[in-house]
Protein backbone atom coordinates (compact mmCIF):
# COMPACT_ATOMS: atom_id res chain seq x y z
CA UNK A 1 0.00 0.00 0.00
CA UNK A 2 1.28 3.45 -0.94
CA UNK A 3 -0.09 6.52 0.85
CA UNK A 4 0.45 10.22 0.14
CA UNK A 5 0.14 12.52 3.18
CA UNK A 6 -0.33 16.25 2.53
CA UNK A 7 0.51 19.17 4.82
CA UNK A 8 2.09 22.19 3.13
CA UNK A 9 2.69 24.49 6.12
CA UNK A 10 3.56 25.83 8.66
CA UNK A 11 6.19 24.80 11.25
CA UNK A 12 3.84 23.88 14.08
CA UNK A 13 1.22 22.31 11.80
CA UNK A 14 3.80 20.13 10.07
CA UNK A 15 5.31 19.03 13.40
CA UNK A 16 1.84 18.06 14.60
CA UNK A 17 1.40 15.66 11.67
CA UNK A 18 4.34 13.51 12.80
CA UNK A 19 2.39 11.33 15.27
CA UNK A 20 0.09 10.40 12.36
CA UNK A 21 3.05 9.57 10.13
CA UNK A 22 4.62 7.38 12.81
CA UNK A 23 1.45 5.48 13.59
CA UNK A 24 0.57 5.06 9.90
CA UNK A 25 3.96 3.51 9.22
CA UNK A 26 4.09 1.32 12.32
CA UNK A 27 0.51 0.09 12.16
CA UNK A 28 0.05 -0.44 8.40
CA UNK A 29 3.65 -0.85 7.12
CA UNK A 30 2.52 1.13 4.08
CA UNK A 31 4.91 3.11 1.91
CA UNK A 32 4.51 6.67 3.17
CA UNK A 33 5.12 9.68 0.96
CA UNK A 34 4.74 13.20 2.35
CA UNK A 35 4.41 16.49 0.48
CA UNK A 36 5.15 19.88 2.05
CA UNK A 37 6.71 23.22 1.18
CA UNK A 38 10.48 23.35 0.74
CA UNK A 39 10.84 25.71 3.72
CA UNK A 40 9.63 22.97 6.08
CA UNK A 41 11.80 20.17 4.73
CA UNK A 42 14.13 20.26 7.82
CA UNK A 43 11.22 19.14 10.01
CA UNK A 44 10.73 15.91 8.05
CA UNK A 45 13.80 15.07 5.98
CA UNK A 46 15.35 12.73 8.57
CA UNK A 47 12.07 11.13 9.66
CA UNK A 48 12.48 7.32 9.39
CA UNK A 49 8.72 6.85 9.03
CA UNK A 50 8.65 8.71 5.70
CA UNK A 51 9.76 6.71 2.67
CA UNK A 52 9.75 9.67 0.29
CA UNK A 53 9.61 13.37 1.06
CA UNK A 54 8.36 15.60 -1.75
CA UNK A 55 8.62 19.38 -1.59
CA UNK A 56 7.30 22.32 -3.57
CA UNK A 57 8.51 25.91 -3.64
CA UNK A 58 5.19 27.54 -4.45
CA UNK A 59 2.90 25.45 -6.66
CA UNK A 60 1.71 21.85 -6.99
CA UNK A 61 2.36 22.24 -10.73
CA UNK A 62 6.02 21.59 -9.89
CA UNK A 63 5.34 17.97 -8.92
CA UNK A 64 1.95 16.99 -10.44
CA UNK A 65 3.39 14.70 -13.09
CA UNK A 66 5.80 13.08 -10.62
CA UNK A 67 2.95 12.34 -8.22
CA UNK A 68 0.80 10.88 -11.01
CA UNK A 69 3.43 8.24 -11.77
CA UNK A 70 3.49 7.08 -8.13
CA UNK A 71 0.02 5.50 -8.43
CA UNK A 72 -0.98 6.05 -4.82
CA UNK A 73 -3.58 3.84 -3.21
CA UNK A 74 -4.95 6.75 -1.23
CA UNK A 75 -4.34 10.28 0.01
CA UNK A 76 -4.45 11.55 3.59
CA UNK A 77 -5.10 15.28 3.36
CA UNK A 78 -4.15 17.03 6.61
CA UNK A 79 -4.28 20.50 5.08
CA UNK A 80 -7.56 20.69 3.16
CA UNK A 81 -7.60 23.82 1.03
CA UNK A 82 -8.19 24.67 -2.62
CA UNK A 83 -4.68 23.53 -3.52
CA UNK A 84 -5.14 20.09 -1.99
CA UNK A 85 -8.60 19.79 -3.53
CA UNK A 86 -7.12 20.38 -6.98
CA UNK A 87 -4.33 17.88 -6.34
CA UNK A 88 -6.73 15.18 -5.14
CA UNK A 89 -8.96 15.70 -8.17
CA UNK A 90 -5.94 15.44 -10.48
CA UNK A 91 -4.60 12.24 -8.91
CA UNK A 92 -8.06 10.65 -8.84
CA UNK A 93 -7.50 8.18 -6.01
CA UNK A 94 -9.47 7.71 -2.77
CA UNK A 95 -8.78 10.62 -0.42
CA UNK A 96 -9.56 11.29 3.23
CA UNK A 97 -9.53 14.85 4.51
CA UNK A 98 -9.01 16.47 7.89
CA UNK A 99 -12.05 18.38 9.17
CA UNK A 100 -10.81 21.92 9.86
CA UNK A 101 -14.02 22.87 11.73
CA UNK A 102 -13.94 26.27 10.04
CA UNK A 103 -17.53 27.18 10.97
CA UNK A 104 -16.92 26.41 14.64
CA UNK A 105 -13.68 28.38 14.55
CA UNK A 106 -15.52 31.28 12.94
CA UNK A 107 -18.20 31.15 15.63
CA UNK A 108 -15.52 31.24 18.33
CA UNK A 109 -13.62 34.15 16.78
CA UNK A 110 -16.59 36.18 15.54
CA UNK A 111 -19.15 35.64 18.29
CA UNK A 112 -17.01 34.15 21.12
CA UNK A 113 -19.31 31.13 21.09
CA UNK A 114 -17.20 28.07 21.85
CA UNK A 115 -18.48 25.05 19.91
CA UNK A 116 -15.02 23.55 19.48
CA UNK A 117 -14.59 19.94 20.67
CA UNK A 118 -12.35 19.48 23.70
CA UNK A 119 -9.79 17.54 21.69
CA UNK A 120 -6.30 18.30 20.46
CA UNK A 121 -5.83 18.86 16.73
CA UNK A 122 -3.55 15.80 16.55
CA UNK A 123 -6.35 13.58 17.79
CA UNK A 124 -8.59 15.18 15.16
CA UNK A 125 -5.93 14.31 12.59
CA UNK A 126 -6.24 10.69 13.70
CA UNK A 127 -9.90 10.71 12.64
CA UNK A 128 -8.59 10.96 9.07
CA UNK A 129 -6.87 7.54 9.29
CA UNK A 130 -9.41 5.63 11.39
CA UNK A 131 -10.65 3.74 8.28
CA UNK A 132 -7.20 2.06 8.28
CA UNK A 133 -7.64 1.09 11.95
CA UNK A 134 -4.73 3.39 12.81
CA UNK A 135 -4.95 4.69 16.36
CA UNK A 136 -2.88 7.09 18.43
CA UNK A 137 0.04 5.67 20.43
CA UNK A 138 -0.35 8.62 22.82
CA UNK A 139 3.21 9.77 22.21
CA UNK A 140 4.36 13.27 21.20
CA UNK A 141 5.57 14.25 17.76
CA UNK A 142 8.96 13.66 16.16
CA UNK A 143 11.71 15.90 14.87
CA UNK A 144 14.92 14.04 14.10
CA UNK A 145 18.09 16.14 14.17
CA UNK A 146 21.09 15.41 11.99
CA UNK A 147 24.33 14.97 13.93
CA UNK A 148 25.85 18.00 12.18
CA UNK A 149 22.98 20.15 13.50
CA UNK A 150 23.25 19.13 17.15
CA UNK A 151 24.40 22.14 19.17
CA UNK A 152 26.93 21.70 21.96
CA UNK A 153 25.50 24.13 24.52
CA UNK A 154 28.65 24.37 26.62
CA UNK A 155 30.96 24.87 23.67
CA UNK A 156 28.63 27.33 21.90
CA UNK A 157 27.42 29.45 24.82
CA UNK A 158 29.68 28.44 27.69
CA UNK A 159 26.67 27.15 29.67
CA UNK A 160 27.62 24.24 31.90
CA UNK A 161 24.40 23.74 33.84
CA UNK A 162 20.68 24.09 33.14
CA UNK A 163 19.32 27.05 31.18
CA UNK A 164 16.01 28.64 30.26
CA UNK A 165 15.16 28.93 26.57
CA UNK A 166 12.84 31.76 25.55
CA UNK A 167 11.18 31.67 22.13
CA UNK A 168 10.69 35.40 21.72
CA UNK A 169 8.96 35.42 18.36
CA UNK A 170 5.83 34.41 16.51
CA UNK A 171 4.60 35.03 12.99
CA UNK A 172 2.11 37.66 14.15
CA UNK A 173 2.70 40.44 16.68
CA UNK A 174 -0.54 39.73 18.55
CA UNK A 175 0.85 36.30 19.45
CA UNK A 176 4.12 37.70 20.84
CA UNK A 177 4.85 38.66 24.42
CA UNK A 178 5.93 42.32 24.03
CA UNK A 179 9.33 43.65 25.01
CA UNK A 180 8.18 45.23 28.28
CA UNK A 181 6.64 41.97 29.48
CA UNK A 182 9.69 39.98 28.47
CA UNK A 183 11.77 42.38 30.54
CA UNK A 184 9.52 41.84 33.58
CA UNK A 185 9.94 38.08 33.26
CA UNK A 186 13.69 38.03 32.55
CA UNK A 187 14.41 40.36 35.50
CA UNK A 188 13.17 37.60 37.81
CA UNK A 189 15.22 34.76 36.27
CA UNK A 190 18.76 34.25 37.53
CA UNK A 191 19.56 31.15 35.44
CA UNK A 192 21.31 31.43 32.07
CA UNK A 193 18.91 32.32 29.26
CA UNK A 194 19.09 31.50 25.55
CA UNK A 195 16.82 33.59 23.30
CA UNK A 196 15.61 31.31 20.50
CA UNK A 197 14.00 32.15 17.18
CA UNK A 198 14.56 32.92 13.53
CA UNK A 199 16.00 35.88 11.61
CA UNK A 200 12.80 37.93 12.07
CA UNK A 201 13.24 37.70 15.87
CA UNK A 202 16.82 38.95 15.89
CA UNK A 203 15.97 42.63 16.42
CA UNK A 204 13.84 41.89 19.49
CA UNK A 205 16.52 39.59 20.89
CA UNK A 206 19.19 42.27 20.38
CA UNK A 207 16.95 44.79 22.17
CA UNK A 208 16.74 42.43 25.15
CA UNK A 209 20.49 41.80 25.17
CA UNK A 210 21.18 45.55 25.06
CA UNK A 211 18.68 46.29 27.83
CA UNK A 212 20.11 43.82 30.31
CA UNK A 213 23.78 43.78 29.31
CA UNK A 214 24.00 40.53 31.25
CA UNK A 215 26.64 37.97 30.15
CA UNK A 216 24.35 35.05 30.98
CA UNK A 217 21.77 36.00 28.31
CA UNK A 218 22.59 34.63 24.86
CA UNK A 219 21.09 35.49 21.49
CA UNK A 220 20.42 32.46 19.27
CA UNK A 221 17.91 34.22 17.02
CA UNK A 222 18.82 34.14 13.37
CA UNK A 223 22.17 32.47 14.03
CA UNK A 224 20.99 28.86 13.81
CA UNK A 225 18.96 26.86 11.31
CA UNK A 226 15.67 25.18 12.22
CA UNK A 227 17.20 21.87 13.30
CA UNK A 228 19.86 23.66 15.34
CA UNK A 229 17.17 25.72 17.07
CA UNK A 230 15.35 22.47 17.79
CA UNK A 231 18.55 21.08 19.29
CA UNK A 232 18.86 24.10 21.61
CA UNK A 233 15.23 23.81 22.74
CA UNK A 234 15.57 20.07 23.30
CA UNK A 235 18.35 20.68 25.85
CA UNK A 236 16.62 23.47 27.78
CA UNK A 237 15.46 22.90 31.34
CA UNK A 238 12.30 24.79 30.39
CA UNK A 239 11.02 26.75 27.39
CA UNK A 240 9.06 29.99 27.73
CA UNK A 241 7.19 30.41 24.49
CA UNK A 242 4.37 32.11 22.67
CA UNK A 243 1.88 30.12 20.61
CA UNK A 244 4.39 29.31 17.90
CA UNK A 245 6.33 26.57 16.12
CA UNK A 246 9.09 26.20 18.72
CA UNK A 247 6.42 25.33 21.29
CA UNK A 248 5.42 22.29 19.23
CA UNK A 249 9.05 21.39 18.55
CA UNK A 250 9.81 21.46 22.29
CA UNK A 251 6.93 19.05 22.93
CA UNK A 252 8.63 16.49 20.67
CA UNK A 253 11.47 16.28 23.22
CA UNK A 254 9.25 16.52 26.30
CA UNK A 255 10.93 19.79 27.23
CA UNK A 256 8.86 21.48 29.98
CA UNK A 257 6.89 24.32 28.42
CA UNK A 258 5.49 27.57 29.82
CA UNK A 259 3.21 28.85 27.06
CA UNK A 260 1.83 32.39 26.83
CA UNK A 261 -1.29 33.04 24.77
CA UNK A 262 -2.34 36.39 23.34
CA UNK A 263 -5.01 36.75 20.67
CA UNK A 264 -5.26 32.97 20.04
CA UNK A 265 -6.75 30.47 22.47
CA UNK A 266 -6.00 26.83 23.38
CA UNK A 267 -9.61 25.91 22.52
CA UNK A 268 -8.53 25.96 18.87
CA UNK A 269 -6.75 22.69 19.71
CA UNK A 270 -3.12 23.60 19.12
CA UNK A 271 -1.65 23.65 22.61
CA UNK A 272 1.46 21.49 23.31
CA UNK A 273 0.88 17.86 22.34
CA UNK A 274 2.04 15.87 25.35
CA UNK A 275 -0.81 13.36 25.82
CA UNK A 276 0.87 11.34 28.58
CA UNK A 277 2.70 14.27 30.18
CA UNK A 278 0.23 17.15 30.43
CA UNK A 279 1.92 18.28 33.62
CA UNK A 280 4.94 19.25 31.49
CA UNK A 281 3.23 22.35 30.15
CA UNK A 282 1.33 25.31 31.53
CA UNK A 283 -0.94 27.76 29.73
CA UNK A 284 -1.01 31.46 30.59
CA UNK A 285 -3.79 33.65 29.24
CA UNK A 286 -5.80 36.68 30.30
CA UNK A 287 -9.26 35.32 31.00
CA UNK A 288 -12.60 37.04 30.44
CA UNK A 289 -11.50 39.46 27.73
CA UNK A 290 -14.54 39.90 25.51
CA UNK A 291 -12.35 40.60 22.48
CA UNK A 292 -10.46 37.32 22.65
CA UNK A 293 -9.86 35.41 20.43
CA UNK A 294 -9.79 38.13 17.80
CA UNK A 295 -8.33 35.77 15.19
CA UNK A 296 -7.48 32.09 14.77
CA UNK A 297 -4.08 33.15 13.44
CA UNK A 298 -3.15 36.69 14.43
CA UNK A 299 -2.56 40.31 13.41
CA UNK A 300 0.47 42.58 13.21
CA UNK A 301 -1.13 44.89 15.76
CA UNK A 302 -4.00 44.68 18.22
CA UNK A 303 -7.23 45.50 16.31
CA UNK A 304 -8.63 47.11 19.48
CA UNK A 305 -5.50 49.15 20.15
CA UNK A 306 -5.01 48.08 23.79
CA UNK A 307 -3.31 44.64 23.49
CA UNK A 308 -4.64 43.62 26.91
CA UNK A 309 -4.34 39.92 26.07
CA UNK A 310 -0.57 40.28 26.47
CA UNK A 311 -0.06 43.45 28.49
CA UNK A 312 -2.22 42.11 31.32
CA UNK A 313 -0.29 38.83 31.55
CA UNK A 314 1.06 38.12 35.04
CA UNK A 315 4.84 38.00 34.89
CA UNK A 316 4.80 36.71 38.48
CA UNK A 317 2.74 33.66 37.51
CA UNK A 318 4.85 33.05 34.43
CA UNK A 319 8.09 33.13 36.41
CA UNK A 320 6.56 30.94 39.11
CA UNK A 321 5.90 28.22 36.54
CA UNK A 322 9.35 28.58 35.04
CA UNK A 323 10.93 28.12 38.45
CA UNK A 324 8.71 25.12 39.21
CA UNK A 325 9.84 23.41 36.02
CA UNK A 326 13.48 24.28 36.70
Amino acid sequence: MKILVIRFSSIGDVVLTTPIIRCLKQQTNAEIHFITKKAFEPILKDNPYIDKLITIKSSIKEIKEELKTEQYDEIIDLHKNLRTKALKRYLGVPAYSFDKLNIKKWMLVKFKRDLMPDIHIVDRYFETVKHLDVVSDKQPGDLFIEIKNKVDIQQTFGIKDSFVAIAVGAQFATKRLPFEKLVEVIEKISDPIVLAGGPTDEALANQIIKHFNRPSIYNACGNFNLQQSASIVSQAAVLLTNDTGLMHIAACYKTPIVSVWGNTVPQLGMYPYLPQNKELFSIHEVKDLNCRPCSKIGFQKCPKGHFNCMLQQSSVEIVKKIQEKL
